[in-house]
């Protein structure tokens, strides 16, 4: 484990940002130091590219006649935001009470280095063939995986693919995740005026494009809070113990602001559809004029049901925002990207060797547990592979603030993550085919 956590840190120094305003040479020296490590583990690697950013393929072989397993994360990582926002430098890994900050050190050079220690622990030993495919910008939606899928499939091909980018439940309390949100993002403009005219002058008979916008989205949900587009899917989550207190602390809601929506919490934050205005474009507070503004754009964010198909969904939501335009403004409603949610029927040989993994690596039962966010990525390989068993594992607790600034790994919960993995290619090699 000190060799896998300085591994880690030094994989976590590089600002691999994916986004195209940061400097992709960052990206290219992460790809290839994801490459470097694989190498020396003794996998045959290649870097591909398919329009996109480096995606690394390893592989090493297993005893002749035995089960195949594939191996997932990413080395892209998210902006760090805010630097002010930080205890520490981002890039500059930090251990603070058990606990390893930086941006990626979770989300996903974790998921990397949990890999790269069960290679290392089965040395030349290994009881199964392993595949580690490490992609490089999941983080901006994996534009080329169809592709890389496409051209490079046979490769990822495996009775077993293991895709280590999620959460687990709680410190102590290992999950497979077997159910996650699609998602789609729309970005909505409204109209009212070819011009700006003055607020003074014409206020109170003309409407302006902010007001409508404003009336425009609060149509997306009911008095309770729930998304009020009709036809929508929703699902039912898993009937685990989750408190409001709980769902308090760790999303940092504030004293006297209550939850949205109906049903169980697990039901709100898992698998019904939700929807979230991420962004508006508007004239700012301090360089705003007494004007009637003419045309007004927001980023929407909707997370809809497992089972929902994403494209159906875009349209009934666009449907319901253009009927929900007040006084005849014009709406205009364009997806800017999409994403088919999972659900794993979590049954069967590999997934009960998986439980026993985590059970013997935590010494407790896992559960399994769903996942509000959306890993498109998920869904491609689920049917790209219809014959295998997907497991959705996680380097995360519901601490590690993925995303947002702070981010980090609790190191006594990576060590079993690393422990479970290793037991799991040990069980799957015991299997008999």
């Amino acid at each position: 484990m000190p060799q896998v956590r300085a591994d880690l840190e030094a994989l976590t120094r590089i600002p691999s940002v994916s986004l195209d305003a940061f400097d992709q040479a960052h990206v290219e020296a992460s790809a290839e130091a994801t490459a470097a490590l694989l190498r020396a583990e003794g996998c045959e690697v290649e870097i591909v590219r398919e329009g996109g950013r480096p995606a690394v393929i390893g592989h090493k072989p297993g005893p002749p006649g035995s089960r195949t397993v594939t191996l997932y994360a990413h080395h892209d990582v998210q902006p760090p935001g805010d630097d002010a926002l930080w205890d520490s430098p981002p890039f500059e890994p930090t251990e603070r009470g058990g606990r390893l900050y930086g941006r990626g050190a979770a989300d996903d050079k974790a998921g990397v280095m949990a890999h790269v220690a069960a290679l290392r622990a089965h040395g030349d030993d290994l009881p199964v063939g392993v595949t580690i495919f490490v992609e490089g910008e999941e983080e901006i939606g994996s534009d080329s995986l169809p592709t890389i899928l496409e051209k490079h499939g046979e490769k990822l091909r495996a009775d077993a693919i293991v895709l280590a980018d999620s959460t687990n439940w709680a410190i102590g309390e290992p999950a497979l995740t077997t159910t996650l949100r699609g998602m789609i993002r729309v970005v909505v403009t409204v109209t009212t005026l070819d011009h700006g005219v003055h607020s003074g002058m014409f206020g109170g008979a003309v409407p302006d494009a902010l007001t409508t916008l404003v009336r425009v989205l609060a149509s997306l949900h009911d008095d309770e809070g729930n998304v009020a587009v009709p036809g929508v899917l929703e699902g039912e989550a898993a009937d685990l113990e989750f408190s409001e207190e709980r769902l308090r602390e760790e999303s940092g809601l504030l004293d006297g602001v209550s939850t949205i929506g109906s049903g169980s919490l697990l039901s709100r934050i898992w698998t019904k559809p939700s929807a979230t205005t991420i962004g508006i474009d508007a004239p700012s507070v301090a360089t705003s004029s007494n004007t009637l503004v003419p045309s007004a754009s927001a980023k929407v964010s909707i997370r809809l049901a497992p089972a929902e198909d994403d494209m159906h969904a875009f349209e009934l939501v666009k449907a319901h925002l253009l009927e929900h335009a007040p006084w005849g403004a014009k709406v205009e409603v364009h997806l800017d990207d999409r994403g088919l949610g999972f659900a794993a029927d979590a049954q069967g040989p590999v997934y009960d060797q998986a439980r026993a993994a985590f059970a013997d690596a935590w010494g407790v039962e896992p559960v399994d547990i769903g996942v509000g966010g959306s890993i498109p990525f998920v869904a491609a390989f689920a049917e790209q592979f219809p014959e295998a068993a997907i497991l959705v594992t996680g380097v995360e607790d519901p601490d590690a603030r993925a995303h947002g600034a702070n981010e980090s790994l609790h190191l006594g919960e990576f060590e079993k993550v690393c422990v479970a993995e290793t037991l799991l290619l040990a069980r799957l090699g015991a299997l008999p085919r």
